[in-house]
């Protein structure tokens, strides 16, 4: 079941990424990043209500692991999202992006080191190669990267990483059956970042509200192809390691290289067929391991 839900999820956030990219040309960074969450809440409510219909199951207790995970992955997701924003103010849609993939392999080696996950030996070579495949795929090259754009990268995909591993231990923290708990899991991080985000514009930026008030159908994008790439996400790091999951979601590139050449009309460098040949391998490494 892991492997659909993300799948799913790798499809909506190359579209919800490409959407951030045209709204980032006219609306400040904490602006995109509240796009993504502003209009999710109904839909991740409306979501979790159904599978109550579907199949009830007890409410929710919460406890003080749960809290400080969600929290931490809130935070860390809205400091991901920003940066990633910065990327693609930088560079181009597709290196910005495939940049932030980075995070497979940040989640790999935290999630051995401090959260008690445990990979093959399949499945750390699925994950290096899909690490490769991301750098080829991304139209990148070590001599055309700076500085500030590798670390604001690795920056984003640290981020990222750190968002999707929070996000699997709340998901076992609360112990209800799949995938309501996943469903908890979104509401809750979702209804807490747009509290942070408003909270912030209201203080510091409330222009800002007013340019995301005056683009409703490009907000409106955003939020939904971000609440159902969520729902892929986490349902599946619910399943499986957050490794592997991130590692088949690196399709994602591929999305992206052909919405930055069709969508965008950007001009990539040719693509390596090595690059395909790696990011195939990386799936296939990973669903078996």
């Amino acid at each position: 079941m892991w492997i659909p839900f993300t799948l799913l999820a790798a499809f909506m956030q190359a579209w919800r990424n490409a959407f951030q990219k045209q709204l980032s040309k006219e609306v400040s960074v904490a602006g995109v990043t509240l796009a993504r969450f502003l209009l999710a809440s109904p839909l991740a409510a409306m979501y979790l209500a159904g599978l109550y219909q579907w199949q009830p199951v007890a409410l929710p207790t919460l406890n003080h692991r749960f809290v400080l995970f969600i929290v931490g992955a809130a935070v860390a997701q809205i400091i991901a999202t920003a940066l990633m924003v910065k990327l693609f103010k930088l560079r181009n849609y597709a290196i910005g992006a495939g940049l932030a993939k980075s995070e497979a392999i940040l989640a790999a080696i935290l999630g051995v080191a401090f959260f008690s996950e445990s990979l093959s030996l399949l499945g750390w070579v699925g994950v290096l190669l899909g690490a490769v495949a991301v750098f080829l795929l991304s139209g990148a090259s070590w001599r055309k990267l700076s500085w500030p754009v590798l670390l604001l990268g690795i920056s984003s995909g640290l981020s990222f990483a750190l968002t999707s591993l929070w996000v699997r231990q709340a998901s076992l923290a609360l112990g209800l059956p799949f995938p309501h708990g996943a469903a908890w899991v979104l509401l809750v991080v979702i209804l807490l970042q747009t509290l942070i985000l408003l909270s912030y514009l209201l203080w510091r930026e409330r222009s800002t509200l007013l340019a995301l008030w005056r683009r409703p159908r490009l907000t409106l994008l955003i939020s939904i192809s971000s609440c159902i790439g969520s729902i892929g996400w986490f349902t599946a790091m619910s399943l499986e390691s957050v490794a592997l999951v991130k590692t088949l979601g690196q399709v994602e590139v591929l999305f992206m290289l052909l919405i930055s050449a069709f969508f965008f009309k950007e001009k990539l460098q040719r693509t390596d067929h090595g690059g395909l040949a790696l990011i195939v391998l990386a799936a296939i490494a990973v669903m078996w391991a």
